[in-house]
């Protein structure tokens, strides 16, 4: 697997954005996903990664500066045919040595908390994640998970 910076213009991006996009929205109460869609991982805060295997694209995950200092985790997405192969992990570990590359001590994310959300919970408790008070702008939601850890 090698996980590669960019390709927001390849249409298996896209594609598997739209996929986690439009399930994220359809696993949550309204008003409560915080998915970034295309336009949103495009902007200068944000460095996006595929990751890939030959020509497969195995899932994606983005970066999100928040400060010099704190990063999110966002679209955050395995491709259904590679689920149970271990990408999710390889794709934490490459986002954790990002974001130190970056000066980054902290880690966030947001998630769910819906039956959909639990594998990706065990996920992030795996990688250290553990609850936190919303951060950013979000604000408390029964429906959001907040997780964050130092790097």
């Amino acid at each position: 697997m090698i996980c590669h910076e960019g390709r927001l213009d390849d249409p298996r991006v896209i594609e598997l954005l739209a996929i986690h996009v439009t399930r994220a929205r359809a696993e949550t109460a309204p008003g409560s996903a915080h998915a970034f869609d295309l336009s949103g991982l495009k902007i200068p805060e944000v460095r996006f990664f595929s990751a890939w295997e030959g020509e497969d694209l195995l899932g994606c995950v983005a970066l999100y500066r928040l400060a010099p200092d704190h990063g999110e985790i966002k679209s955050m997405h395995t491709a259904e045919a590679h689920r149970g192969r271990g990408v999710g992990d390889a794709m934490m570990r490459h986002l954790i040595e990002e974001a130190r590359g970056m000066g980054m001590a902290r880690l966030s994310l947001e998630t769910g908390t819906w039956p959909y959300f639990k594998p990706a919970h065990r996920l992030y408790e795996r990688h250290g994640f553990t609850d936190c008070p919303p951060f950013g702008d979000y604000v408390a939601d029964p429906n959001s998970r907040f997780m964050s850890r130092d790097i």
